[in-house]
């Protein structure tokens, strides 16, 4: 019988699309990054969905964030993301967290069963916080490393961050992975591309660079859960 998933039941099987709608994945950060993990994995079948962002969608983020429309401004990102997603797969549980997240709130994050985190956000110390808890409980992660001020989609990849290059942000993960003693790999999206210099604080952002990173996470957590790396 045709199915919204059918032509991805067809790619994968039929055992492996009941075996996704059994796993729970949870995204820090609705935002460039984020927003497209989310979807991707609700058009993946993807059985629940734990979504955490505290903030707003803003008319700067329409140039490159899913949820971000004229009629979406102001709106929590988690309650956008939420509709939409149930909008795609309404069988999908959606449990949304519009909290900001620092290391005394982690525990909110892990109140239901996690099989999978995405870390999408852009607090440095979060992103630190969160892989030591998902080391903790040996619970897999991606990190998203910097997609600001950069071009080329085709210079992303998903690697250890050991191996990262002309990643600012990777820069500082890698010092404190090497800091922390984590012997493990650590797997993050980043990009080989050289940032672009602005003069400006706020970094510069495309359509394409944090969208190919969130399919690209998207397409990894699929895959490894399929153990098809």
């Amino acid at each position: 019988m045709l199915h919204r998933f059918s032509r991805f039941e067809t790619l994968i099987g039929d055992d492996n699309l009941l075996f996704l709608k059994n796993k729970s994945v949870l995204i820090l950060g609705c935002g460039g990054v984020g927003s497209f993990v989310c979807e991707a994995l609700a058009r993946s079948g993807i059985g629940t969905l734990i979504i955490v962002d505290y903030d707003r969608v803003d008319i700067t983020n329409i140039n490159r964030q899913l949820i971000a429309l004229d009629s979406t401004i102001g709106q929590f990102k988690v309650d956008v993301m939420k509709k939409r997603i149930h909008d795609i797969s309404p069988e999908c549980r959606v449990i949304s967290i519009c909290e900001f997240i620092d290391s005394e709130h982690l525990h909110l994050l892990f109140q239901k069963n996690v099989d999978y985190v995405v870390d999408a956000c852009d607090t440095v110390s979060t992103k630190k916080a969160i892989l030591l808890e998902c080391i903790k409980r040996n619970i897999p992660i991606i990190s998203s490393m910097g997609t600001g001020n950069k071009l080329d989609p085709s210079k992303l990849e998903i690697i250890d961050i050991r191996k990262t290059i002309n990643d600012p942000l990777a820069r500082i993960m890698r010092k404190f992975v090497k800091d922390e003693k984590i012997s493990q790999k650590v797997m993050v999206l980043s990009s080989r591309e050289l940032p672009i210099k602005i003069h400006q604080r706020t970094p510069g952002s495309s359509a394409f660079v944090p969208s190919s990173a969130g399919l690209l996470i998207a397409s990894y957590i699929v895959r490894d859960f399929l153990n098809l790396l």
